[in-house]
């Protein structure tokens, strides 16, 4: 079977979501930021009247915060019925994968950044990883609070 993705990149990192969940990509806005966050949660922004929380995927996959600047992109997609904006450094292509030729990830334990991955996928000559949107949601709403200081 047939999939459609989109890929985009986080630094050196290929990383792809399935077009489905995609309800925009916008260009970088600075966000506001919400009083005891967690770091991963960048803030909010305004989508057309809605409160949009924007997640730094670099940061919520173990590699660090992004320092966003106007290069950087905001993709908008849907998990469940909430709308959530991911912070990728670019956005690539529209690739159609074969679905057989997702591999899963390696086992390497608890890191961040398998948890998050439904698989990886060769394509032209990289490997994408295909993110989870179910998963990331999943963990975001147990993820611990800042401590007050």
């Amino acid at each position: 079977m047939l999939r459609q993705l989109i890929t985009f990149q986080i630094g050196e990192q290929y990383l792809g979501v399935d077009i489905m969940a995609i309800r925009e990509i916008r260009a970088w806005t600075p966000t506001t930021l919400l009083p005891h966050s967690p770091a991963f949660l960048r803030g909010v922004v305004n989508l057309r009247g809605t409160v949009l929380p924007v997640i730094d995927l670099s940061a919520r996959l173990g590699w660090g915060l992004a320092e966003p600047t106007q290069r950087h992109v905001i993709i908008v997609v849907q998990i469940a019925s909430q709308l959530n904006g991911l912070i990728v450094d670019a956005v690539n292509d529209i690739v159609s994968i074969d679905g057989a030729s997702l591999q899963p990830p390696p086992e390497l334990g608890a890191d961040a950044s398998i948890r998050f991955l439904e698989g990886l996928v060769p394509v032209e000559d990289r490997m994408v990883m295909i993110l989870s949107l179910d998963r990331l949601a999943a963990e975001m709403a147990s993820a611990p609070l800042p401590e007050a200081a």
